[in-house]
């Protein structure tokens, strides 16, 4: 079988997972808040079974990852379908341009639109960013699975054939451990897979990785981590993506 080690520009997932790890240590109680309020939107929209809800199942991954405690899941389940016609949440992306020409993806749940609005352009200007032409930064990145395995957690040979024959498109290996890519349609497959292995991933999720990167240093990656740093506290924000490409020292530098 032959190995799939195709690298993605300036792409590192695990610059990325040390981000989150450090951001959990310090804000661990707002990112409490934010899954609990996506597992209680997850939960109205499509129910309390995660197993007939693609939504809830990837909220519990994160939950998960974070090591939120099983009570605080089940209360946020138990509030979003706790009946009654409740808050109405909308989804809404917002494509942002940002310092060094950076390009970024915003994801949000938001249950008043016009304010959520005025708060992210307010955010923007403060800190450099811009709310860019439709579709012009959708076009710089593209939807996959990602799954992401320490190295010793897994044998190489063994990881790559359970992940490719569940249908992952992509697997890479560093120094630090493994990348699986899939489709969207595949994530599911290839994550039961590892899960039916005993392979403990250290991050799954459905996740916009950028076609191309900008590399940014200094005083540029100071402003790109500023800029996400607010635009990540904001209550409604639950992803930010970008395509800057931080040296090792500058990521979680702000």
């Amino acid at each position: 079988m032959s190995r799939l080690l195709r690298s993605m520009a300036g792409h590192s997932k695990w610059a990325k997972v040390k981000h989150f790890k450090g951001a959990l240590d310090a804000k661990r109680g707002k990112v409490f808040s934010k899954l609990s309020k996506e597992i209680a939107i997850a939960a109205k929209l499509g129910g309390p079974d995660p197993a007939m809800n693609p939504r809830l199942r990837m909220a519990m991954l994160q939950c998960r990852a974070a090591n939120m405690p099983n009570d605080n899941i089940e209360r946020a389940i138990k509030k979003g379908t706790g009946g009654g016609e409740g808050v109405n949440f909308e989804d809404l992306t917002y494509e942002v341009y940002g310092p060094a020409g950076v390009a970024m993806l915003v994801e949000l749940s938001t249950d008043n639109r016009n304010r959520t609005a005025a708060e992210i352009r307010s955010l923007l200007t403060k800190n450099g960013g811009s709310i860019a032409t439709s579709g012009s930064v959708t076009r710089l990145f593209h939807r996959k699975g990602q799954i992401v395995v320490p190295r010793d957690a897994a044998n190489e040979d063994q990881l790559m054939e359970v992940a490719l024959e569940a249908g992952a498109e992509d697997f890479k290996a560093d120094e630090d451990g493994y990348e699986i890519l899939t489709e969207p349609a595949q994530f599911e497959a290839v994550h039961k897979a590892l899960e039916s292995k005993a392979i403990k991933p250290a991050g799954a999720e459905i996740t916009s990785l950028p076609t191309t990167t900008v590399p940014v240093t200094g005083a540029a990656a100071a402003a790109v981590n500023k800029l996400i740093d607010a635009l990540e506290d904001h209550d409604d924000v639950k992803e930010v993506y970008t395509n800057a490409e931080f040296a090792d020292d500058a990521v979680g530098a702000s």
